[in-house]
């Protein structure tokens, strides 16, 4: 009797690869092999993103895809926040989608598939989830923890309060559990991942609510674990404690991933994300008191409804002021049921000259940024093979990326190297 298999594959943010490994985790436990070819699979799942517009249309592009080649015993599943948003439309809309379960009760998937009752779940369970899930190391050195998830900030222009639901945050305990499974195992980083990471309030062991300084600290007591990081999070949640960890604790890597989306006060208030220009300045300066070298990362959004010229150009001269080491930048996308999504009004050659504009003044930063490093020494934690013949990638302490050549593996080894010459976005190095 032929072995079943799944195929899956994620779309969007690093949370949906976490929860995809833990869906590859459930059907392993149940003698499923892993396939790369959705011709071989038994299972087909398309684990989804509903941040952009362009997410959701390549998701339904796939799912017609498939169809075509689609066999008469395969099951097709759509998961994720698409699933959750849009479980019914995606029924009515595609009859080949054998099961839809959303980003909160993919855990019952096995019982949904093997008992063919139930099409259709988008509960929110999350504390049932977590308890269900196992948890086995996805790559060699590095792995994503989910601790927090959904969302209570309700910005204009955001689906994850509808699609995650509101703020959960696992116990500590279950957390650092995780951690350990993962050390044992030869993994030495760890990525904390939540839609607003540093919104964690866990409980510890004192049935105490814990924050994110607490849960960081409690991790780095395992000794197998070198490097701690942790994203996305939100500059109101930014708290002094969190700050100050930056400056005590030498497992917690010098990069930080805050989003602003916008140098415009008038813009921010807008999109309703509770704090202005000046609040995140006032972060970014308290950080670097306490971490000098600190790598910032930001996402900005372009041609946000009514954004004029003066709001793009105080996003430009605030990029310039704090100097990002890498940012993450899009066009607005309406999100159905969002309380900006009627009010798109700007023109659409206008919002790709001004996205044009402001990555490459990112751009620009990074470029600086890494060329800053040549002939320096940096520690790097080998994480896979590159493209070429011995050729070695991995991650400096400020996340960038650099490679190597060596004659010997040295996968999951944290080496001193030099830094000999830098690319667009990579370092290249010698050990």
């Amino acid at each position: 009797m032929k072995k079943k298999s799944i195929y899956i594959k994620s779309y969007g943010c690093q949370m949906n690869v976490y929860d995809s490994n833990r869906i590859k985790d459930l059907f392993l436990n149940k003698g499923y092999d892993i396939t790369n070819e959705i011709s071989e699979a038994s299972v087909t799942i398309l684990n989804t993103c509903h941040i952009r517009e362009k997410a959701v249309e390549k998701v339904y592009s796939d799912i017609g895809r498939i169809k075509k080649n689609k066999n008469s015993d395969m099951k097709l599943v759509v998961a994720g926040c698409v699933a959750q948003a849009e479980g019914n439309e995606i029924m009515k809309r595609s009859p080949s989608v054998d099961y839809v379960v959303g980003p909160q009760s993919y855990h019952k998937l096995l019982d949904m598939i093997n008992q063919e009752e139930e099409r259709l779940n988008s509960d929110f369970l999350q504390n049932e989830k977590f308890k269900n899930l196992i948890f086995n190391p996805s790559k060699l050195s590095s792995e994503f923890i989910s601790i927090q998830e959904g969302c209570d900030k309700f910005c204009s222009f955001c689906v994850v309060p509808y699609t995650r639901g509101p703020e959960f945050s696992r116990p500590v305990m279950d957390i650092v559990n995780e951690a350990k499974i993962y050390s044992n195992k030869g993994v030495q980083e760890v990525i904390l991942l939540g839609q607003n990471v540093n919104a964690y309030h866990g409980k510890g062991n004192d049935s105490k609510t814990k924050n994110l300084a607490y849960l960081i600290n409690k991790i780095s007591e395992i000794d197998k674990i070198k490097r701690i990081r942790y994203m996305t999070s939100h500059p109101i949640d930014m708290d002094d404690s969190l700050i100050n960890i930056h400056g005590d604790n030498q497992k917690l890597m010098p990069f930080l991933h805050l989003p602003i989306q916008s140098g415009s006060n008038r813009i921010l208030k807008k999109m309703n994300r509770k704090h202005t220009v000046s609040d995140y300045l006032k972060i970014v300066d308290k950080i670097r008191k306490v971490r000098p070298d600190i790598a910032l990362s930001s996402d900005f959004i372009v041609g946000f409804p009514d954004e004029t010229d003066n709001d793009f150009s105080s996003t430009m001269e605030f990029i310039e002021k704090v100097k990002f080491v890498i940012a993450y930048s899009f066009i607005y996308s309406p999100r159905p049921g969002t309380p900006a999504q009627k009010k798109d009004n700007i023109d659409i050659n206008l919002k790709k000259a001004r996205l044009t504009a402001l990555q490459s003044l990112l751009k620009n930063q990074q470029i600086n940024y890494n060329k800053s490093f040549i002939n320096k020494k940096l520690e790097v934690l080998f994480e896979k093979n590159g493209r070429h013949k011995n050729q070695f990638v991995g991650r400096t302490i400020y996340n960038q990326s650099a490679f190597t050549n060596s004659s010997k593996t040295i996968l999951n080894k944290i080496m001193s190297v030099e830094i000999t010459n830098s690319t667009n976005f990579a370092l290249e190095c010698q050990i």
